[in-house]
This record gives structure tokens, C-alpha cells and sequence, in this order.
């Protein structure tokens, strides 16, 4: 029977055990990585000044598993800042708890989106309240310059964005100025009033002057015509009055004059 020297059993042992560490780490090398953790939505909110809506996300459990269900497949958040919610809460009060789901949905919409990306968007977007829902839930996003805002039908005034929180792809988070207001939930704002038509000019008004004489002109019109004595000015009237009773005047009684006629009748032959 043929036996093994024991030192070539020993190099050999030995050769095994250098070389098994060796076949591990080239094996875990072509182990794939594990993937990263998708980022944590509401913290990063909370980190960038939104402490307030992240929270509000946090005790809503159907807004916050569409949250983290759109983080894999791109999302881009609009969380409005401390300040902005605080001033909102008696409104938000009054939602039902499907209403406050969709409230806060409609701050986010399904696609990754950089800041330069939405500089150059401009027009309509569904956002995450669109999903499932009978409504629209629509935003519309208006750039002027540099400054990005947001409006919807329910507001007068637009949302700013004022900063980024985070942007990451497939994750981009905006702080804004105002809580978004969804027409679904909050009454349209009414359309501005057309404006008045200008007042018709009055005609102007006639002088009383002119009311008299035209008042006199209607009498004159409908009264018989005067005697000619009458149709006169009056002041040429009053003159011919005195004149008549002047003193020295002519004036001869017609009694006087039958008398001479029958005097000379009797002397007649």
C-alpha cells in the first residue's frame, strides 16, 4: 500500500486554507448589490422646512402609502412651508379624511422633475390625487422668468416655489409658499366682473330760461291770438296806456256832436 508523505499532506491542508478566503471574496464580489433604501419622503421634508405637512402626510395612511408607492416610479413633492400650512389648518379641519388624502396628494405629482425641468414646463399636470379618482385634481404650473408658481382654480394667488429640499433622482421635493387648494375640494374662484358699461351721457339739462320760454311757446300755440294791443311788449303797452290819458289830449263827447247836427237840421229852410 502506497502512503501519502505527511509533509505533502500538510502543504497541501495548508494550501487549502490560504486559498478559501481568497474563492469567498472573489464569489462575494459577483454577488450583486443590495439595492439602496428609497428615501424617506416625509423626513426629507421635515429636514428641508416642512415639518408641519410632512406630519400631516405622516397621520394620513392613504396619502402616505401612495407617498412611498410613487417614490420607486419617480415623483416630484411641492410641500408647503410651516408657515403656509399653519395659516391653513382651520380650512384642512373641516376636510373629511378622504378629503385631507386627497388635498395632500395633489401637492405632489408622478413624474421626476428638476428644477430646470419645471422652468421649462408650463400647462396643466395630474398629481397623485389624479390616480383612482373621479376627478381631475389637475395643477398647472406657470413660469415667469425664473421664478416657478403654481395655480389652480380655486386660488387668486399662485404658489411659489421658494427652495429645493431635495433632488434626487427619481425623487425631487420643492418647498412652496402656499398650501395648494384643489378645486374638487374648495369653491372655483369667481370669475372677475365684467366691467360696467359707461353710463350714458344725460342730455344736457335746458336753463330755466329756456323751460319758460318754451312753456310760453306751448301756451302761445294753444291760446287764441291776442289783439294786436296785446300781442305788443308790455312795455310798449304801458306807454300807450299813459299816452291816451295824457292831459290836453283831444277829446270830444259824442253827445256834443248829435246836438250840432240837430241844430243845424232846424235852421235848415
Amino acid at each position: 500500500m502506497h502512503r501519502f508523505p505527511l509533509g505533502a499532506f500538510a502543504a497541501a491542508a495548508a494550501l487549502v486554507l490560504l486559498l478559501l478566503p481568497l474563492a469567498s471574496a472573489a464569489t462575494a464580489a459577483k454577488a450583486p448589490a443590495a439595492p439602496p433604501a428609497p428615501p424617506n419622503i416625509t423626513a426629507l421634508m421635515s429636514k428641508g422646512g416642512c415639518k408641519a405637512f410632512a406630519s400631516l402626510v405622516s397621520k394620513s395612511p392613504d396619502a402616505l402609502s401612495a407617498f412611498q408607492s410613487a417614490v420607486g416610479g419617480g415623483v416630484t413633492a411641492f410641500c408647503p412651508t410651516d408657515d403656509a400650512v399653519r395659516g391653513f389648518m382651520p380650512s384642512y379641519r373641516n376636510l373629511s379624511a378622504d378629503g385631507k388624502a386627497s388635498l395632500l396628494l395633489f401637492h405632489a405629482v408622478p413624474v421626476y422633475y428638476t428644477l430646470r425641468g419645471l422652468k421649462s414646463s408650463n400647462g396643466p399636470m395630474n398629481t397623485l390625487a389624479t390616480d383612482g379618482a373621479a376627478s381631475n385634481y389637475n395643477l398647472t404650473v406657470q413660469n415667469a422668468g425664473d421664478q416657478v408658481t403654481l395655480r389652480t382654480l380655486a386660488s387668486d394667488d399662485p404658489a411659489r416655489v421658494r427652495s429645493t429640499v431635495y433632488d434626487r433622482d427619481p425623487v425631487a421635493i420643492y418647498a412652496v409658499d402656499a398650501v395648494l387648494e384643489p378645486v374638487e375640494l374648495f369653491d372655483p374662484v369667481a370669475d372677475a366682473p365684467a366691467p360696467a358699461p359707461a353710463p350714458v351721457a344725460d342730455a344736457p339739462r335746458a336753463s330755466s330760461s329756456a323751460k319758460r320760454t318754451r312753456h310760453q311757446r306751448r301756451r302761445g300755440a294753444d291760446a287764441p291770438g291776442p289783439a294786436a294791443d296785446d300781442a305788443r311788449p308790455a312795455d310798449q303797452r304801458k306807454d300807450s296806456r299813459k299816452n291816451a290819458a295824457a292831459p290836453g289830449a283831444p277829446c270830444r263827447p259824442r253827445w256834443l256832436a248829435a246836438v250840432a247836427v240837430a241844430v243845424a237840421a232846424a235852421l235848415a229852410p
